[in-house]
């Protein structure tokens, strides 16, 4: 008799666990295959110390084929679901096309960078979704303050020396604090010639930062990055992004080279693609996480509305803790389909969150208990160690090497920008030059809820909000919040060397393959404004 074949569709938070906890129930009395884009899981949390050079990028992944015994790993992407023929359709990491049959399908495909229609942000601006886009952003930070120490003209100076982070939810805070203490170490050792100080805007819409969290969160996170010299912007978007700034909603121009998109994910569109009944551009699931009408379909993560029974009538935001949870009932349940256990619905209240917001300062609030300053900071990477499913002895290791030695501020250029375009549906992989993206169609009816600067609440256990932000990002110090596609984390060194193709300009819609690479430099011009990678929460 042949075993049962289980399909998990992607392996962030959500899928990952699932893979884990059914892997450990059925003990090898099923087929246990995980389709997913990259060979590893991304930890989302930590991805702003990837970007600050605190941590170094295998440090925040861990490998799905090390960590997962009894489950077969196929790398690929999926862009189709037949449910009448149970097949999942996907594409290789080599563009080859292949089919995988199932019993049972658990979608987990996470989410991708909210895109809103402000002209000059898709071709001026980066996300923050994945490892491609921590990479590169760190490159870029680096090479704007090191041209800027060059610079003659206070002018151009002062714009290389200008970040712009868009989203003050989990992600987009984190990275603005990261940010600051990184360029101000830089120029520490370095001095401008002008004796300017980098200058770090966060900019929301919303009346405060972190605005999907306990106002006290709120308060201590707005009252660091103030004392520290990022200048908070709250009530305040992107009207229009150009190649040599951008446009706020208040009518001032800011000069600057880079703009970090923070302001939200939404579901990945394979969930769509499935016409089946949706909330917000999420699968509607039963409490159970499985699709009515579907008893072979469960849905869990970012890709999942999930009813909330702690809230009636309500639905679990996006977050990484509410991701994590659900794939450990999505994985009882599967094995519970299959006569192996009993069946349980999905229930779960907040333990609370922390935001990293470097050195030694954070805020959280474990159990609902407030904490700022040192015993914060304590709490917050004591919860990240305890929720990374690996890696904890070298991500220790490169926490206290941080605090004993100076930071290495060096250009790998291992990612250009044309490698990670904001509109992108794959923001774990890093664009190569002769195969066609998947970019994002985004409605350009956005409602107005959605302008540039609230990060939704992605939170992630213990950190951003789903994307940090629930619509937004999850909550990036959450356990759980699924990276986009799953997989918070694109695929690092993917890119090939050399240099910028023309112009250094993102893909467009368009277009089906990136300018071939050219031996130009990948210098910040026209081009290359605003580039910088955000990702929320």
């Amino acid at each position: 008799m042949s075993r049962p074949r289980i399909v998990i569709v992607g392996a962030g938070f959500a899928g990952y666990r699932t893979a884990r906890a059914l892997s450990r129930l059925t003990r090898g009395r099923a087929e246990i295959t995980l389709l997913n884009p990259t060979d590893y899981f991304l930890y989302l949390p930590l991805l702003p110390q990837v970007a600050a050079g605190i941590l170094e990028p295998r440090r925040v992944t861990v490998s799905l084929s090390g960590t997962l015994p009894r489950v077969r790993l196929v790398l690929g992407e999926a862009d189709g679901i037949d449910l009448d023929a149970r097949t999942v359709h996907y594409e290789g990491p080599e563009g080859d096309p292949g089919t995988l049959a199932y019993d049972r399908l658990v979608l987990a495909a996470g989410s991708v960078n909210k895109l809103l229609p402000v002209p000059g942000v898709a071709e001026h601006a980066h996300g923050f979704r994945g490892l491609p886009e921590a990479l590169y952003l760190r490159d870029h930070v680096t090479r704007q303050v090191e041209l800027a120490a060059a610079e003659d003209d206070p002018k151009s100076c002062a714009a290389r020396c200008t970040f712009v982070v868009v989203g003050a939810g989990y992600t987009g805070t984190e990275v603005a604090a990261q940010g600051q203490l990184f360029t101000d170490a830089q120029v520490r050792r370095h001095p401008l010639r002008s004796g300017m100080r980098p200058r770090w805007l966060l900019l929301d819409i919303a009346d405060r930062v972190l605005p999907e969290l306990d106002r006290r969160l709120s308060r201590t996170a707005g009252k660091v990055l103030r004392e520290r010299g990022v200048d908070v912007r709250t009530g305040t978007s992107v009207k229009e992004a150009t190649p040599g700034g951008v446009l706020l909603s208040d009518g001032e121009f800011v000069d600057t080279r880079t703009l970090v998109w923070c302001v939200g994910v939404r579901p990945d569109p394979l969930a769509e693609s499935l016409g089946l009944p949706l909330e917000r551009g999420r699968l509607l699931v039963d409490p159970y996480l499985s699709v009515p009408g579907r008893p072979e379909l469960f849905a869990c993560g970012d890709a999942a509305a999930v009813p909330d029974l702690e809230n009636p009538g309500g639905y679990t935001p996006m977050t990484a803790q509410h991701a994590w949870r659900q794939g450990s009932t999505a994985a009882r349940n599967v094995a519970a389909s299959l006569g192996i256990g009993e069946s349980r619905p999905y229930r779960h209240r907040d333990l609370g969150f922390v935001v990293d917001l470097g050195g030694v300062k954070a805020a959280a609030n474990p159990l609902g208990i407030p904490l700022s300053g040192v015993a914060a900071g304590a709490v917050t990477r004591g919860y990240h160690l305890a929720a990374m499913p690996g890696n904890r002895v070298r991500v220790a290791a490169d926490w206290l090497l941080d605090a004993v030695l100076p930071r290495q501020a060096v250009q790998l250029g291992l990612v250009r920008s044309w490698s990670v375009p904001l509109d992108t549906a794959s923001p774990e992989l890093a664009r190569v030059p002769g195969r066609p993206d998947k970019h994002v169609e985004e409605p350009m009816h956005e409602p107005a809820k959605s302008q540039p600067g609230g990060e939704p609440a992605r939170n992630q256990a213990g950190g951003e909000p789903a994307r940090n932000q629930p619509g937004g990002e999850p909550a990036k110090n959450q356990p759980g919040g699924e990276p986009a596609k799953n997989q918070p984390g694109g695929e690092p060194a993917k890119n090939q060397p050399g240099g910028e193709p023309a112009k250094n300009q993102p893909v467009g819609p368009g277009r089906t393959e990136p300018p071939g690479p050219v031996r130009q430099q990948d210098l910040p011009s026209a081009a290359d404004s605003g580039t910088s990678a955000e990702g929320d929460s």
